[in-house]
């Protein structure tokens, strides 16, 4: 049975996102009482200050969900230097209302997959900005920059061989960070 119940928050709306297929073999390195689940953020409507009162049932329900995790994983893209436009909205449906932050406290973990050389390291900086406002202690290394390339992905969907030593560091660091703050 799994002890540790983590969020999984995919930036990416794309059914076949580099990044959620990242989200999904990454989490299979874990440990057996890790368990993972990929939450929805593509029904969120834009966040409007004026619901705080009457959340929108998405809303209350991702609030729900990360409440009920011990920590959440972030997978995310870099779309024009930063996050995606998704990944923010989520982030400020679960804040909100002011003193309402669902995030608080939460152990995060920080990765992404892009095609780009640098894979996402301006997205992962900016979202690291906003995780530390948000109260959410952020592993800080390794730092996990992963260039979408051939052989990321077995033919299962699962890391290749050259990518999985560096990935189980990953997971096994998150892991243990975890643990540390659950």
């Amino acid at each position: 049975m799994s002890q540790y119940q983590i969020a999984v928050i995919v930036g990416s709306l794309r059914k076949d996102s580099f990044n959620r297929k990242l989200a999904t073999a990454i989490t299979k390195l874990a440990p057996a009482e890790f368990s993972f689940k990929q939450l929805e953020i593509g029904d969120l409507p834009l966040y409007n200050q004026d619901d705080d009162a009457n959340p929108p049932a998405a809303a209350k329900r991702l609030k729900a969900e990360i409440s009920a995790s011990n920590g959440v994983l972030f997978v995310t893209p870099e779309y024009n230097r930063s996050i995606p436009g998704v990944l923010k909205n989520a982030l400020d449906h679960a804040s909100r209302p002011y003193g309402q932050s669902a995030w608080a406290g939460k152990p995060a973990g920080v990765i992404g997959t892009s095609i780009g050389a640098i894979g996402t390291a301006m997205a992962q900086q900016h979202l690291r900005n906003v995780l530390a406002y948000l109260d959410m202690p952020t592993l800080g290394q390794p730092e996990a920059f992963i260039h979408a390339r051939e052989g990321l992905f077995d033919s299962n969907g699962n890391i290749g061989p050259d990518s999985k030593p560096f990935l189980q560091k990953w997971i096994d660091a998150y892991v243990g960070w975890v643990k540390r703050y659950s």
